[in-house]
This record gives structure tokens, C-alpha cells and sequence, in this order.
């Protein structure tokens, strides 16, 4: 590590520094010159300056189209810099001294850019600029006195620029060792967790679909409420972290904005009739252009707190279209938030604090999350609220995809059709888990053949469901395509992990594996299997 934050954008801050600094230095040299009782001073300060000047403009244009690291362009920008002070200096005389300052920025900002090397090298071109503008002019070789001052200054100024820099080096060093401990804690921590919160989920749900008293319903569904409540924790803190990493990367597709936001109805369902609220979704059939997964994300943290915040009132999740873009708005008819606190509730960790809101839970970190990622994807997300009217959040500015329409199988299929009958092959290291998913999909009437890793013989089987990381030589992705090689078929398969989701898709290289985020909701579940189902009955 060389460099202070390590910036890919230094040169190109350089090059507006050299812009800036010859622009100011050269309203001093020309109005020095003008002031000159030789005319011809003025014309050779001219000459030079419009020369250096379109330099520089050719350096930031080279810049701006092939950015990046390129140690001979740097060297090229010192040399031009330094050439340039140089010859004002020597034209200029004594009247040019000021311009030493202008030397002394450009070692120092060379250094604190490109790092200690780059700086010994500029303090090298600084101090031979130096010696070679004071063996030229009378006036510098008659003051040795000031030349020594000058070449002292140049020597102590970046030494101790390299001093700092190598400090805050070791300080950067150990903040990255401390996130990248973090970050591996983390991650075995996010899989480690999800995977007893999906198990009793799933317990939960089955559960449900037995015969229970109104008490033991009762409990259920206080044990379900719970579970939803550190799931949505849970994941508004690791959605937090993955974005303060810089481990988002938005990666728009063309998606259907209805079947979008109706999938987030449907999430939200069993959590809305726990609220009393209705939840409606009034979209077009427009397609936007965008991360389908960071969008389902926003509106998700959007409904969410549009439930917890407006209890026993219907919710509207609808679209609007302005200027050619398409909106998506959320809104709610709750309590409602002054105009205190609006300016401050995308701020993580804040929250509206009110009478007896003591109940609603949640750490303040929703809207932060739905600003953040909308401005990774370049929308922008804004608020209105009246209070003891509701509050309206609005997502704006998503592209609409005007290509040809195509929707894909996973859409269309029916949520509701029934499982019975339905074969899958369940790969799940996990015991916990597997015996979970394996009760529950029994339940729903599906004839299940369970295994912890690569089965060594095939069996008989309509679909396979496998969790990514089995703690083997082998993924569920290597599970899946060995399955598919065994029979001789394109076996519809479904992954199911406690990891970043956008990262197994992109190992997987498969959009027609559906990948699905622990804890797994048993709706969301039954609904993908629904729709695998259906592609099982398709016309070839």
C-alpha cells in the first residue's frame, strides 16, 4: 500500500490540481509581466504559460478517457510541472519567487497521491528544478542564503510529508487487517446464524399445518412474529455492512415491475395479517431497467416499515410514471411523522421516537439502507408525511425497458398450485435443516428423498433442492450439475444459502437456478417450488 486512501481517482485529482495551481499561478505571472518595463517579458510569460496550459488540458483529457495507473504518465505530469516553474522562474527572477510555493504543493501533492515512491521522486525533480534555476539566474546565484533556504524547505517539507504518510500507512494497514477479520467473522457468523433461524422456521411452519388448539396457534404465531422480527434484524445489519464494504454492485436487468412488487406483497402477507393491514399493489406492466434484487430489497425495507408503522390501515404499493421514468410509491395511512424529523429519518440509527412507540421494533436502519442503495443504482428516494394522515416513500427515476417483452417462467407460475405429488431430491448438510425442510415439504404432500452431499447413485425425482455450501469438496451448484449429468436431463434445481446471494448467482452462472436467501420464508419457498413445478409441465 503506497498511497494514503489508495484512490483510483488521484490522477485525475492531480491533473485538476495542475489545472487549478497554473491557472492561479499564471494570473500572477501575467500581471507581474504587465507591470515589467520590458515588454518582451510579457510575451515570453505569454508564450510559455498557453503552452503549459494546453499540456495540462491534454494530460486531464488522457486521463478522463484511459483512467488508471500509469507510472510513465506520472512521470510526464512531474516533468511538465516542474519544466514549467523552472522556466517562470528563470525568466521571472526575484518578482518569481512566490511561484516556489507553487513547487513545494506540487511535491507534497504528488507524494500524499501516488505514495512515498513517487514522492522521493518529485522531491529529486524539485530539488534539480532548484539547482538548475539558481545556476541560470544572476539573481539566485547572488543570493545563496535564500537558495539554501529554499533547497532545506524542499528536503525537511516532504521528508516529513513521507514521515506522516508512513504512519497513516500502518494505521490503514491495521484497519484493514481489523475489516478483513470482520469480514470473515461475519460471514461465518451471517451463514452460521441463518441457519438455525431457517430451521425454526420452517419447524414453525409446520407446525402451523398441524391440527392445533386456538392457545397453540396462538404461540405459534407469537413464535413466528418473533422469528420475523430478528430475520429482518438480522438482515438490516448485514445489508448495512455489505454496503459500508463496498460489496454491492448493482447489475440492472430488465424486469417486470408488477411481478416485482406483487413477490414483495406476497413476502409480506403473513406479517401484514399479523398488523391487521391490507396489503394492495396497484402497478403497471412496465418493465424497468434495473437490479431486480436491490430493488426487491428497498421495497421490501419500504412495506415493512409501512406495516409496523401503520398498523390496522391498508398499505398501497403502487407505480407512477414521470417525465418517462417510473416511480414506485408506498404508502401507508399510519401516525404519520412531523416535519422535525423528516430531514433526519434516512440517517442510520434514527428513529422517531413518539408516545408508546416503545413496541415497534427495529434499529433505525431501513431508510438508510433503501437511500443507499438508491443511490448505487441512481434513483433517488424521497419522503412526504402528514402527521395522523400516513407517509408516502417514493422511489424515482427508474429507467423503463422498452425492448421486446419477455417474462420469465418463475413469473408467471402460480403461487398457489399444490405440491402433492411433487419429487425432490433434498441435499442439506445441515441436520437441523434438512429434517426441517424435508417435514415441511412432506407436509405439502411432496415425496422427499433426503441426502447430505452428492448422492453416489441416482434416484428418482422431479426437481432438486440443495443448500450452496455443504462443507464438503462440493457446492450445491457442483450437486446440482452432477444430478443433472446422472440423469441425463436439465433436472429443475434450486439453491437455497446463508451467503450473499449476488455471489452465488454469479458463481453459479445459471439464471435458471433460482437462488433464495436464509432464513427462506415457507411462502417464498412453496412459491418458487410452485413455479419449478409448472416449468415441469411446459411445452418443449
Amino acid at each position: 500500500m503506497n498511497t494514503l486512501p489508495n484512490r483510483k481517482d488521484a490522477e485525475r485529482s492531480q491533473a485538476i490540481v495542475r489545472l487549478t495551481l497554473g491557472g492561479v499561478a499564471a494570473i500572477y505571472v501575467l500581471a507581474t509581466a504587465a507591470l515589467s518595463p520590458v515588454p518582451s517579458e510579457g510575451e515570453s510569460f505569454a508564450i510559455l504559460i498557453g503552452g503549459f496550459m494546453l499540456v495540462a488540458v491534454a494530460l486531464y483529457a488522457s486521463i478522463v478517457k484511459w483512467p488508471g495507473h500509469y507510472p510513465a504518465r506520472r512521470i510526464f505530469g512531474m516533468v511538465h510541472d516542474y519544466a514549467g516553474i523552472s522556466m517562470t522562474m528563470i525568466l521571472g527572477g526575484e518578482a518569481m519567487l512566490p511561484v516556489f510555493g507553487t513547487l513545494l504543493w506540487v511535491t507534497v501533492g504528488n507524494g500524499m497521491r501516488f505514495g512515498t515512491r513517487y514522492l522521493a521522486i518529485a522531491t529529486t525533480f524539485a530539488i534539480t528544478a532548484l539547482c538548475t534555476i539558481a545556476y541560470l539566474t544572476p539573481y539566485w546565484r547572488e543570493q545563496p542564503q535564500v537558495v539554501a533556504t529554499l533547497l532545506i524547505t524542499t528536503m525537511v517539507v516532504p521528508a516529513y510529508a513521507h514521515m506522516l504518510l508512513r504512519q497513516t500507512r500502518g494505521a490503514y494497514e491495521k484497519v484493514d487487517e481489523a475489516n478483513f477479520a470482520r469480514s470473515r467473522f461475519l460471514a461465518q457468523a451471517s451463514h452460521d446464524l441463518r441457519q438455525p433461524i431457517h430451521a425454526i422456521s420452517l419447524f414453525t411452519a409446520c407446525l402451523r399445518d398441524a391440527r392445533l388448539g386456538s392457545e397453540a396457534r396462538r404461540m405459534v404465531d407469537n413464535i413466528d412474529k418473533s422469528l420475523h422480527s430478528v430475520s429482518q434484524l438480522f438482515r438490516s445489519i448485514l445489508d448495512s455492512y455489505t454496503l459500508d464494504n463496498g460489496q454491492v454492485e448493482a447489475r440492472a436487468a430488465s424486469t417486470p415491475i408488477r411481478t416485482l412488487l406483487e413477490a414483495v406483497a406476497a413476502q409480506n402477507a403473513e406479517v401484514a395479517r399479523w398488523a391487521g393491514v391490507t396489503l394492495r399493489v396497484r402497478a403497471g406492466r412496465q418493465r424497468v431497467h434495473a437490479d431486480p434484487a436491490l430493488l426487491t430489497t428497498m421495497v421490501q425495507n419500504l412495506v415493512s416499515n409501512a406495516i409496523k408503522y401503520g398498523p390496522d390501515r391498508p398499505v398501497l404499493i403502487g407505480t407512477r410514471m414521470r417525465r418517462g421514468l417510473l416511480s414506485v410509491e408506498v404508502h401507508d395511512q399510519g401516525r404519520g411523522i412531523s416535519a422535525t424529523h423528516l430531514p433526519h429519518v434516512f440517517e442510520e440509527f434514527y428513529r422517531v421516537r413518539q408516545v408508546r412507540d416503545k413496541d415497534i421494533e427495529g434499529v433505525g436502519l431501513g431508510l438508510s439502507i433503501v437511500r443507499r442503495i438508491g443511490a448505487l443504482m441512481g434513483v433517488s428516494v424521497s419522503i412526504r408525511s402528514r402527521p395522523g394522515r400516513g407517509t408516502v416513500v417514493t422511489i424515482d427515476g427508474l429507467p423503463v425497458d422498452r425492448g421486446p417483452v419477455h417474462t420469465p417462467a418463475l413469473a408467471t407460475a402460480p403461487p398457489t398450485a399444490p405440491l402433492t405429488g411433487l419429487r425432490i431430491l433434498l441435499i442439506e448438510d445441515d441436520h437441523n435443516v434438512l429434517q426441517a425442510t424435508a417435514t415441511l415439504l412432506r407436509k405439502w404432500g411432496c415425496r422427499v428423498d433426503t441426502a447430505t452431499t452428492i448422492p453416489t447413485a441416482d434416484v428418482d425425482y422431479d426437481l432438486v433442492i440443495s443448500d450452496y455450501d455443504l462443507n464438503t469438496d462440493h457446492s450445491g451448484a457442483d450437486c446440482i450439475a452432477y444430478m443433472r449429468q446422472l440423469s441425463g436431463r436439465k433436472v429443475p434445481a434450486l439453491l437455497m444459502t446463508g451467503h450473499n446471494v449476488k455471489q452465488v448467482e454469479a458463481a453459479l452462472d445459471d439464471a435458471g437456478i433460482p437462488v433464495l436467501s436464509k432464513p427462506v420464508r415457507p411462502a417464498e419457498l412453496r412459491a418458487v417450488l410452485a413455479a419449478l413445478r409448472a416449468q415441469l409441465v411446459l411445452p418443449a
